[in-house]
């Protein structure tokens, strides 16, 4: 891809090299710095400087969390500027489902019960296992489910006290798993998931999509900005007259300015679509005083040139003009 040129560009006089003339430095030089400043005084409020600064999140190293679900640390008691990166880094390492361990019975005598890891291929999405608390967890309800405090209602079985009663498992539709999981779209275990989602889906976020939005509208005033230029640029150049006796849209001659500006448009498609009609109304650049502010511009880096090509020789103005009769 061809690199984008500086708007400053537009402004630099084109050195031939036939010049022979040396020239000495001027006694009050005008730095180069001064003329480019005036050039971002013009442009300073159309679009925002090229550089950012990126936010900076480092990645949570998931072997300094406690994966055994019975074990680590509630997310809500992490600084809530820290969570978003806790649950990333539980995220990406997956549900805790250990299999090569031995699960313990429950203390039931009558009917001992174990968990089972071919539930993991059934729920594979979600269910942890801990064997600290031989209880069963929700990865996603402990993400993003609600905390309950003391209460002790079942609400957050699976977020924080861990379910163990494997006797409602295998029980049809009636399977305390699929029951968590929920047959609506908005059940609490469902939302955690699309929490999850949101949370992985980085590209949509709301940063994410302004930071795009913006390096877009820096690129259309920049186009804009730089058409409108080369525009004055040449008619100041063949000496002809910028406005029109009608510049309205319905005017069939809009004077010349205007109709370069739709000139160039038909020549670009990407022009077209960011010059006129087509641009921002308070960001189209043709009115007359961003004429006149970029024809100053110019008129001042000319004078600053002839200034510093002159210097500290000597010189002299020829002055030719009619003489009046009637005197």
């Amino acid at each position: 891809m061809k690199k984008q040129s500086k708007i400053d560009a537009i402004f630099k006089r084109k050195v031939t090299d036939n010049v022979g003339v040396q020239t000495s430095q001027p006694s009050n030089p005008i730095s180069q710095e001064g003329q480019v400043s005036e050039l971002s005084n013009l442009t300073q409020n159309t679009y925002q400087h090229e550089t950012k600064v990126p936010r900076l999140e480092r990645d949570v190293d998931i072997s300094l969390l406690e994966r055994d679900p019975g074990k680590r640390r509630p997310i809500w008691q992490y600084n809530v500027n820290e969570r978003d990166k806790i649950r990333r880094a539980y995220i990406i390492a997956g549900p805790y489902q250990p299999t090569n361990i031995s699960y313990p019975a429950s203390s039931n005598n009558n009917h001992r019960r174990y968990f089972q890891s071919s539930w993991f291929k059934k729920f594979s999405s979600w269910l942890e296992y801990s064997p600290e608390k031989d209880a069963a967890y929700c990865l996603p309800c402990y993400s993003f489910g609600k905390h309950y405090g003391a209460r002790n209602d079942g609400k957050n079985a699976f977020s924080e006290l861990g379910f163990s009663n494997w006797k409602k498992v295998n029980n049809g539709v009636n399977c305390a798993f699929v029951c968590h999981e929920g047959s609506i779209p908005n059940s609490p275990h469902n939302l955690c998931v699309k929490s999850c989602d949101d949370l992985m889906a980085q590209s949509k976020h709301i940063d994410k999509v302004l930071d795009r939005h913006s390096d877009e509208t820096i690129a259309n005033n920049r186009l804009r900005l730089k058409t409108s230029i080369n525009a004055i640029r040449w008619l100041a150049f063949q000496a002809c007259a910028f406005r029109g006796d009608d510049e309205s849209p319905r005017s069939l001659n809009r004077g010349n300015f205007i109709e370069l500006i739709k000139f160039l448009a038909s020549c670009n498609q990407n022009v077209h679509n960011v010059v006129l009609e087509n641009a921002p109304g308070n960001a189209q650049y043709i009115s007359p005083s961003v004429q006149k502010d970029i024809l100053h511009i110019f008129a001042r880096k000319v004078r600053a040139t002839i200034r510093e090509e002159i210097g500290d020789s000597k010189f002299c103005i020829i002055i030719d003009e009619a003489k009046d009769e009637s005197k």
